[in-house]
């Protein structure tokens, strides 16, 4: 199994990784406008110098000489990225979202069946355990019919400062709005637990935290030369030194040492005041959701939490579910007759694995794999025709939040 990386940082090295070492796939090529990423990934998989590239031009200019790219570059590059592997006839490991652009989406979906090639987008939390274990429990039909749900996304404030606020995400006229982002994950996990389409959506939010008026009195532009830095949980040391080598201080350079991340917050955009960036996408937002079997959800994104991890209770006709993926078990409760019984209570483990996402990149990626290796196999977890309602949703919230009306998806499609 050969395959090539478009877009050599991190999302793009993991899936890579696990091809690697897991799967002994061969990684023939590497572009990146980076050099110093494109040396980094090609000493971990060992790519002759003649098959890296700063240009994806000048990759596709060979012609077809894998059997899959992934392709993990900025949002708004997914387009001009795709559409050519998809005519040299590669298969494509794509990362969300396809693109911020509804029509593109469309034309990529289409340009994909027209040419016969797999598009598995990167909806890792399909494959984690604990997703799948609340999906499975549904689908026993033990509750009754699902009747409503209440999800979070809790981004971190840490998380939402480094990559939402002075990182690649943190303006949408550069890449996509967080809720297309970010939160697409979550609206194709709520399309996967009730099994229907959206039939309307509303959401409202905004950038309430990260401006500069809620800068600290006296503080500077960057960290490395504010006054005020030790009292600022946002300073760039305390963000990063502790964590050299580890995400997401394996962002900012290839050289983890403290030396290299000073000079990294000295010189990039990772040690700005996370007060006075060009950021402009919300720090908190909330989604309601109607769907087309009667379903009704709330989504509620917020940067503002200490920790990274999302929570979800899906209430059924007979019972509820209610789990938290920081935790290695869902909660499962069959609803009383009365108050004074609690009702039949039981924990279902879930063993989440090791790695991100709870080891949904790795699953995800030998999913990705076994497509490949068997042509005739099911349609993908995550194929993009499964994906595409998530990213119309997506689309739809930002509509609503902008407009301040409630989206009928029919309109919309």
């Amino acid at each position: 199994m050969k395959l090539a990386i478009i877009g050599a940082g991190q999302r793009g090295r993991i899936y890579a990784h696990y091809a690697y070492e897991k799967n002994k796939a061969q990684i023939v090529a590497v572009v990146d406008i980076s050099e110093e990423k494109r040396r980094s990934a090609a000493e971990e998989f060992q790519i002759p110098e003649n098959m890296q590239f700063r240009d994806v031009e000048d990759f596709y200019k060979l012609g077809k000489v894998a059997d899959a790219v992934i392709i993990a570059t900025m949002d708004r590059d997914h387009f001009k990225h795709v559409m050519p592997a998809i005519e040299l006839g590669y298969d494509i490991l794509l990362e969300k979202p396809i693109s911020p652009d509804i029509n593109e989406c469309k034309q990529i979906q289409k340009s994909a069946h027209e040419h016969n090639v797999k598009i598995v987008v990167c909806h890792v939390l399909r494959y984690t355990r604990f997703f799948s274990a609340i999906k499975q429990i549904i689908d026993s039909g033990e509750l009754g019919k699902v009747v409503t749900i209440q999800h979070a996304e809790n981004v971190g404030n840490f998380h939402l400062a480094h990559s939402f606020v002075r990182g690649n995400w943190r303006n949408s006229n550069e890449s996509s709005p967080i809720i297309m982002q970010k939160s697409c994950h979550d609206m194709d996990i709520l399309l996967w637990l009730v099994d229907s389409d959206c039939e309307k959506i509303s959401s409202f939010g905004n950038l309430s935290y990260f401006r500069e008026e809620n800068a600290p009195k006296g503080s500077t532009a960057r960290c490395l030369d504010c006054p005020v830095a030790a009292d600022c949980r946002f300073d760039g040391r305390k963000a990063y030194l502790p964590i050299r080598g580890e995400w997401p201080a394996a962002v900012l350079t290839e050289d983890q040492s403290e030396e290299g991340i000073l000079k990294a917050l000295r010189e990039g955009p990772y040690g700005r005041c996370v007060f006075r960036c060009d950021n402009n996408v919300c720090d908190q937002q909330v989604t309601n959701i109607q769907f087309k079997n009667g379903v009704t959800a709330s989504f509620h994104l917020s940067g503002l939490t200490n920790k990274m991890h999302r929570t979800i209770k899906v209430m059924c006709e007979n019972g509820d579910i209610y789990g938290d993926d920081a935790e290695d078990f869902i909660t499962v409760t069959h609803y009383s007759a009365n108050a004074m019984y609690e009702g039949e209570v039981r924990t279902v483990k879930v063993d989440n694995e090791e790695g991100f996402h709870g080891g949904g990149d790795y699953r995800l990626t030998m999913d990705f794999i076994s497509a490949l290796e068997n042509k005739e196999q099911a349609e993908s977890r995550s194929s993009i025709d499964r994906s595409i309602e998530s990213h119309l949703m997506a689309y739809a919230a930002e509509k609503s939040r902008i407009s301040g009306e409630v989206v009928n998806m029919e309109d919309l499609r």
